[in-house]
């Protein structure tokens, strides 16, 4: 039983799907006017652990996910989505490219940090671009259906028909009406109505024939319409970052109504972000880290990935380098213990306690993605003497189907290896420590610490790093 927390409900709800044993998940994509971020890839991180948890669970999964490479607004960082320079044309004079090359440049960049961090490819991956007649075709469905108004900015939605606008982002219209600031479109009903399609920029570069005059889509009716496209009217999954709730989610779900009838996505997940010094990490505020960086310090990238492990994507988590070092020392550790249990003799099994495992494995990552304690319970397992080396690995590899740490992998550059002495040293000092042996146990860690190591106790095991 998969329990996941709805947005739209908030609520802890059993999970349905529309159809037994599939499922449908689209998740909002990047925007490819510049570089994705690590803060950006925590949230693609969480959305990869999403889909590998329903395929371990015996799902068969169908993953959507957008690139927005026309009519994202920088208006957006100030919570009018239909205001400021379209992205895509600032990285454009920004880089002395087209809007066509700086789009390319940045999906490799995205698919590329992708890869780094063994981030499954969604299984259609679709450009904004290259979906417009669908967008029109949307929006002609909704003008059909009463729901729209021209103004000499383009073609609105009107919120006015859709009494349960404000539900979805529990928004407080009233008091945002009174606060709000100078409208650019005074001939809208109101400040909250959106734009579907702008026709009064005809020095935008990208722009198309419409019913509404030649223009380009609002940002929002990208996602609605290539989500329905792909994954029926009605789907089970939508996933993005709890700064779309308010705004770009929200006009989604009246999109959904006006256009269907009802909403897209029976359930809405949210990840919370990843801060560093405990703020939003973001182009605007130029405290940007790549995934390139990490490697250029001599990290592993899956130790950003084992990191994320450690935080519920509700909560999102708060960087620091120091927790990415012990993050990719656990991270070889686990490697390390991978290896000697393939080359274990012990090959007796428990096949109870084994079976004990996988149930409280699944039971945790069944539980709203619960990856800390699935991440302890890899720990626990691995030092649990009743189990045999054997089961040990067989299940180690099994949880990481889910983890996707690549524990197999052999630890190839200087970086990576830690000295089997090191490694022995630890598990003797860790022998001690169960035996409840502190004297002789900090012995061991000044004996380390003199041949250069540190060794840390957490919840997760000993993290061994070097000084």
């Amino acid at each position: 039983m998969i329990k996941l927390y709805n947005t739209a409900t908030r609520k802890l709800q059993i999970f349905k799907p529309l159809k037994a044993k599939k499922v449908g998940i689209y998740s909002c994509g990047p925007t490819v006017y510049w570089n994705q971020h690590i803060g950006n890839l925590y949230a693609y991180i969480q959305w990869d652990l999403l889909v590998r948890t329903f395929k371990y669970l015996g799902y068969k999964v169908k993953w959507v996910m957008n690139i927005t490479d026309v009519g994202h607004m920088t208006g957006d960082n100030q919570g009018n989505a239909d205001t400021g320079e379209d992205r895509m044309e600032k990285g454009a004079q920004r880089e002395g490219l087209s809007v066509w090359e700086i789009a390319d440049k940045y999906i490799k960049q995205f698919t590329n940090s992708l890869e780094l961090l063994n981030i499954q490819m969604p299984d259609i991956l679709c450009r904004a671009t290259q979906h417009i007649s669908e967008q029109i075709n949307l929006i002609k469905k909704m003008e059909k259906r009463g729901f729209t108004y021209k103004t000499s900015t383009g073609l609105v939605f009107d919120t006015t028909k859709f009494p349960d606008y404000p539900k979805f982002g529990r928004l407080n219209l009233e008091k945002q009406e009174a606060g709000a600031r100078v409208e650019v479109d005074l001939e809208k009903k109101k400040p909250w109505d959106f734009l579907l399609w702008v026709t009064n920029q005809p020095n935008h570069i990208m722009k198309w024939d419409s019913p509404w005059g030649t223009g380009f889509p609002g940002w929002h009716i990208e996602c609605t319409a290539m989500s329905t496209k792909y994954l029926g009217n009605r789907f089970d999954i939508h996933t993005g970052g709890v700064e779309h709730i308010p705004i770009h989610h929200t006009n989604e779900v009246a999109q959904g109504f006006g256009a269907f009838g009802k909403p897209t996505a029976n359930y809405w997940l949210h990840n919370g972000w990843m801060l560093l010094s405990h703020e939003k990490i973001s182009k605007s505020l130029g405290n940007i880290i790549l995934v390139t960086d990490l490697v250029a310090k001599g990290y592993d990238p899956l130790s950003l990935r084992y990191l994320a492990l450690t935080s519920s994507y509700r909560q999102g988590m708060n960087f620091t380098w120091k927790s990415l070092t012990a993050s990719q020392s656990a991270l070889f550790s686990l490697r390390q213990k991978l290896a000697e249990l393939k080359t274990s003799k012990n090959t007796k099994t428990n096949k109870i306690l084994a079976k004990d495992y996988q149930k409280k494995f699944a039971d945790y990552i069944s539980s709203n993605l619960d990856m800390p304690r699935a991440l302890a319970l890899s720990w626990k397992m691995l030092k649990d003497k009743e189990l045999a080396d054997k089961d040990k690995y067989q299940l180690l590899v099994e949880f990481d189907k889910v983890f996707g740490l690549e524990l197999k992998k052999t630890p190839s550059s200087p970086k990576e290896e830690i000295p089997k002495e090191i490694q022995d040293l630890v598990q003797e000092r860790e022998k001690y420590r169960q035996e409840r042996n502190w004297p002789e146990a900090d012995k061991v860690r000044e004996k380390l610490k003199q041949l250069g190591w540190q060794v840390e106790d957490t919840s997760e095991g000993p993290e061994i790093t070097k000084e």
